[in-house]
């Protein structure tokens, strides 16, 4: 079983970018997924989870209004929608994955992909 993070890359503050979680062998639907990031210097930090039963979770009110989560069944991911990106989110950005219902921790990780916002 596998998780891979995909859609990072560089862009310019107020732009957009969409990170894609991806499953294999085994549906993630049936799996709470987070999206946690680290900047340089910083300890890694939740940002954005969706759990098995749709609900969502967000830890940090900088993301508020600006990213969003939802599922992709048919490819059996998950999607991070980032908009209006501000400097202060550069950063790494992984997926991880529960089976729990409300996650205390997550088992499975993803490798990150790189997020730059350029001012």
């Amino acid at each position: 079983v596998q998780l891979q993070a995909s859609g990072g890359g560089l862009v310019q503050a107020g732009g957009s970018l969409r990170l894609s979680c991806a499953g294999s062998g085994y549906s993630l639907s049936l799996y709470s997924v987070g999206w946690f990031r680290q900047a340089p210097g910083k300890e890694r930090e939740f940002v954005l989870g969706i759990r098995r039963n749709g609900g969502i979770t967000r830890n940090t009110d900088a993301v508020k209004g600006r990213f969003t989560i939802s599922r992709d069944i048919a490819k059996n991911s998950v999607v991070m929608q980032m908009n209006s990106l501000q400097v202060e989110d550069t950063a790494v950005y992984y997926c991880a994955a529960s089976p729990q219902y409300q996650p205390s921790s997550y088992e499975l990780w993803g490798q990150g992909t790189q997020v730059t916002v350029s001012s």
